[in-house]
C-alpha cells in the first residue's frame, strides 16, 4: 500500500529542487532520484552530455533479462516565471494540492515511479523482466541532452516503453509529427516615398502568409486529435520605416497527421508560398515524425485494465504536440505516455493533488505486476 506521507514528502523535496530548463541544470534532482533507486535496490548510473545536465539510469533486475520495460519520466521544468500566489519552489500544501513549479510536469511522475520501486522492495515483488527507470534531462528542450543521447548511444534498448509524462491518467497512445522551416522572401530596395521603383519583401511574405494561413489540407480526419495545422511563429523584416524591405523572413509550425509525408508537406508548402513569390528561400528547421500505435499493443491493454481495477476509467487520446515517445520509433521499441499530473503544465501555481499521487502509484504498481513484458 503506497505510504502518503512517504510520497508528499518526496514529492515536495523534488518541487523545492530547482531543475529549470533554461536557468538552472539537472544535477541536484538527479541526486535525490538516483540515492532512491540506489535504497530500492537498483542498479543506478549517471550520464551527462552536457557539465551538470544529469540523467540517471536504474536497472532492476526481473525473473528474466530477456525483455524490459523503461518507465521515463523528466527532471526539468520549464521557468516558473512571474504571477505565482504559492511560492513555484516552496512546495506549499493547500486543499489536498501540492504546488509548484514542476508539480504536474512531471516531478508527480518522478515520485510515483520512485515509490512504486519503494514497494516493489518492501513487498519483495520480482517482475518477469528488467524493470529501467530513466530520469532524464533536457525534455523541455528537445532533449538532445537528455532522452535522445541515452537513445542513440544504446545505453537505453528496452522491449516496451511507459513515457511518464502526460496529464489527467490519460494513455496518449499516438502524437501528431511535427514540420517546422523558416522563409525568407526577397525584394528590392528603394526610398519609402517612392515604393513603385522597389520591391517589397515584407508585403510578399505577408500574401505568402495569408496562402498558407488558407491553405486546406487533404486529410482523412484522425478520430484522437484536430486536423493538421501551420502556426506563423515569427516575422521580422526591413530596416527602416522610410525604406521599401528587400528582405523578410518568418517561420512556421506545422502539425500533422500519422499516414502524411513530411516531404509532400513541405512540397506543398512551397506549391502554396509561390501563389504569392517566386523570389524566395524555405529552410527546413526541424522534423518530427508522427507516431501511433497499434490500439491491440499489451503496454495499452495492461494499463487500461490497471486503471479498471482502481476505479478510473481509461481514457484513450493522442497529443497535439510533440512528445518524446516518437523517439522510440527509430528504434522499432513500442511507447505509450501515461501520468497523473493534472492539465497544469507551465501554467502559474501549478500542482498535483495528493489523491493522483496515491491513486497513480496504485495504477502503476498493479501494471507493472499484471505486465508480461
Amino acid at each position: 500500500m503506497v505510504n502518503q506521507s512517504r510520497i508528499v514528502a518526496l514529492t515536495r523535496k523534488l518541487i523545492r529542487t530547482n531543475s529549470e530548463n533554461p536557468g538552472s541544470t539537472e544535477k541536484a534532482v538527479a541526486e535525490i532520484v538516483k540515492k532512491e533507486l540506489l535504497d530500492c535496490g537498483f542498479e543506478v548510473k549517471t550520464y551527462e552530455f552536457a557539465k551538470d545536465r544529469t540523467n540517471v539510469v536504474g536497472i532492476l533486475r526481473g525473473k528474466s533479462s530477456k525483455k524490459s520495460l523503461l518507465l521515463t519520466p523528466h527532471l526539468d521544468t520549464v521557468p516558473a516565471g512571474t504571477g505565482w500566489k504559492h511560492n513555484p519552489f516552496a512546495a506549499e500544501i493547500a486543499d489536498g494540492k501540492i504546488y509548484g513549479r514542476g508539480a504536474a510536469d512531471c516531478k508527480c511522475n518522478i515520485a510515483v515511479c520512485l515509490e512504486v520501486a519503494r514497494l516493489l522492495k518492501e513487498n519483495n515483488i520480482k517482475l518477469g523482466y528488467d524493470l529501467i527507470i530513466a530520469a532524464t534531462a533536457d525534455e523541455e528542450m528537445g532533449s538532445k541532452l537528455g532522452l535522445i543521447s541515452l537513445l542513440e548511444k544504446g545505453i537505453l534498448r528496452p522491449t516496451n516503453t511507459l513515457v511518464m509524462d502526460v496529464e489527467g491518467f490519460k494513455i496518449a497512445i499516438m502524437q501528431k509529427g511535427v514540420l517546422q522551416m523558416k522563409a525568407i522572401v526577397y525584394g528590392k530596395k528603394a526610398h519609402g516615398a517612392y515604393p513603385w521603383k522597389g520591391e517589397n519583401a515584407v508585403e510578399a511574405a505577408a500574401k505568402a502568409i495569408v496562402e498558407l494561413k488558407n491553405y486546406k489540407f487533404d486529410v482523412k480526419p484522425h478520430p484522437l486529435v484536430h486536423p493538421p495545422t501551420i502556426n506563423i511563429g515569427i516575422i521580422k523584416g526591413g530596416d527602416a520605416v522610410n525604406i521599401v524591405p528587400d528582405e523578410c523572413e518568418f517561420t512556421m509550425d506545422s502539425r500533422y497527421l500519422p499516414g502524411m509525408d513530411a516531404d509532400a508537406l513541405i512540397l506543398e508548402i512551397r506549391k502554396t508560398i509561390e501563389r504569392a513569390t517566386k523570389n524566395y528561400k524555405l529552410e527546413t528547421l526541424n522534423v518530427q515524425l508522427p507516431y501511433e500505435m497499434d490500439r491491440r499493443s499489451p503496454l495499452i491493454t495492461t494499463l487500461e485494465s490497471a486503471m479498471k481495477n482502481n476505479g478510473i476509467e481509461p481514457r484513450i487520446e493522442g497529443s497535439e504536440g510533440a512528445t518524446v515517445m516518437t523517439f522510440f520509433q527509430n528504434y522499432k521499441i513500442p511507447a505509450i505516455s501515461f501520468g497523473v499530473g493534472p492539465d497544469m503544465a507551465h501554467q502559474t501555481d501549478e500542482y498535483v493533488e495528493v489523491y493522483a499521487l496515491e491513486k497513480g502509484v496504485d495504477v502503476l504498481l498493479d501494471f507493472l505486476k499484471e505486465f508480461q513484458g
